[in-house]
């Protein structure tokens, strides 16, 4: 229930939970509501290990029992005090396998009250890919989910999921079966995944990393990087970069390593067979480029719940959308400046690929989030938000240019000495329509005061002269010295000669 005075969360919406029952971390997760675009309301896991020396023994350990059973009780309570209506649980490879996995499962279902889902290898990839398809904007490769107990694999491409399979080369699974021998724990997941039907398959195509150890290589990479942008999900790896960056993950002290103090310390122990699960996947799929999703079988569950016209929705777009509601001052003018902003670009002959335009959309629902701030800071706190919001189906250049556009419309400056170190993720191109795009909110805020029912009424119109931007007559009052410094400052950002006319 949301409270009558709470304005930073959306109406209508109802929360939902997941517990993940996994064989290294039991987790839950309270998502805002269950949609396109899932925010979330509380996360919180306990590293309870079920899947510690389950290899040899094919038991759940008695310790790691109890943490989970009691992470389990809390998180019934806290999912009550959340007002979730609607708790999914679901348990992954140790519970499945272990000997002792139904007394488990009785005893845990006791404890969160609900009944539990026991997933199967293959319903651990289907939820993995859903969660890709979630996560990413027309994905196409392999998605990889390695946790505790096991590494699924499957192929997603044009909205489908193909082939998936499930290996054991979970971290904790690999370092029991290996006997913490490394050069053994390669050998297993050579073995494994030469042999797969995932040999080859990734030629020329992304693998997506799923689970927490790949994000955490991923992390360390990125701080060893000195990489601009502080965002796991889509970050993107060249795999034939990483050959040297493995190696030494693999065969050194994690405590020792550059950049470790990024990754928790209870983390840093299984470091070292993710990498080295991921030197095989690279040395045998052979995928392009790695590119970490942070969305995975938890979101991948609820994706799956959703009807096929809610998926079919534009994730960035519609998280762009929610954030115009909660921050803008008028949603409805946002809408409107898409709309303006589309027309501008034909009027000026800007062409756009589909990802631009996309981009120019959500660029337009998120160009009055940052109003509240001090306006000495607002171009800095919104480029800020906007970069590091948990936006899916966007890409980190894509991140930088929303970022971006809403920096050079507060701050009035394109000079590229004074861009943020943000800007080298950027190409040209889409750095040249980021400050279009920004030049033209200059000029349409100071129409319209950031309310609706001025930019419908607005067109533009070419001659020998130049480009001019018509008003109506009845809004003429609107033009004057401040709008006609603003309305030069954009044609000098694209060229064209621009003036105001009355019609």
């Amino acid at each position: 229930m949301i409270e009558a005075n709470a304005q930073g969360r959306l109406r209508g919406h109802v929360p939902v939970a997941v517990v993940d029952i996994g064989s290294n971390s039991v987790r839950l997760v309270v998502y805002e509501g269950n949609g396109r675009a899932l925010t979330v309301l509380f996360n919180e896991k306990v590293l309870s290990g079920l899947g510690n020396g389950l290899a040899k023994t094919n038991r759940l350990n008695d310790e790691a029992v109890e943490s989970a059973l009691a992470a389990l009780r809390r998180f019934r309570i806290l999912a009550e005090q959340s007002g979730v209506e609607a708790v999914h649980p679901i348990a992954t490879a140790a519970a499945r396998e272990a000997e002792n996995g139904p007394d488990f499962i009785a005893r845990a279902e006791e404890a969160i009250g609900q009944p539990i889902r026991i997933l199967s290898g293959e319903d651990e990839a289907h939820f993995a890919a859903e969660g890709v398809a979630a996560g990413f904007y027309k994905p196409d490769g392999i998605a990889g989910d390695l946790g505790g107990g096991s590494l699924e694999l499957i192929d997603v491409a044009d909205g489908r999921f193909d082939g998936g399979v499930t290996m054991p080369l979970g971290g904790l699974r690999l370092r029991d079966m290996s006997g913490n021998s490394l050069a053994k724990a390669r050998a297993i997941a050579d073995e494994h995944l030469s042999a797969s039907p995932f040999a080859n398959r990734g030629v020329g195509r992304a693998f997506y990393a799923v689970g927490g150890t790949w994000r955490n290589l991923a992390k360390l990479h990125m701080e060893q990087a000195n990489y601009p942008l502080h965002v796991m999900h889509g970050y993107e790896m060249p795999a034939e970069g990483l050959t040297d960056f493995l190696a030494a993950v693999a065969k050194s002290d994690p405590d020792k390593l550059p950049g470790i103090t990024a990754v928790s310390k209870s983390r840093r122990a299984l470091l070292a067979y993710g990498a080295v699960t991921l030197q095989s996947v690279i040395r045998y799929v052979k995928p392009a480029r790695i590119v970490v999703s942070a969305l995975g079988l938890r979101e991948g569950y609820l994706h799956s719940l959703l009807s096929e016209e809610e998926k079919a929705k534009d994730a960035l777009i519609e998280s762009a959308r929610e954030m115009a509601m909660l921050r803008s001052r008028s949603p409805a003018h946002a809408d409107e400046l898409v709309d303006w902003s589309s027309r501008t670009f034909a009027a000026l002959g800007i062409d756009e690929t589909p990802e631009e335009a996309r981009l120019r959309q959500a660029a337009c629902l998120l160009a009055d989030i940052g109003w509240r701030a001090h306006p000495d800071y607002r171009g800095k706190q919104a480029l800020s938000i906007i970069a590091h919001a948990a936006f899916p189906a966007v890409d980190h250049a894509g991140r930088a240019y929303l970022g971006l556009t809403n920096y050079y419309r507060h701050e009035g400056s394109t000079n590229q000495a004074l861009l943020p170190e943000i800007e080298r993720l950027v190409d040209a191109r889409l750095l040249e329509r980021a400050r279009t795009l920004a030049g033209l909110f200059r000029v349409s805020y100071l129409l319209t005061a950031a309310m609706p029912g001025v930019l419908g009424r607005l067109g533009w119109d070419r001659d020998a002269s130049g480009l001019a931007l018509l008003v109506p007559r009845e809004l003429g009052g609107l033009v004057g010295e401040r709008p006609e410094g603003r309305l030069q400052a954009f044609a000098k950002i694209v060229g064209r000669p621009m003036r105001y006319e009355l019609r």
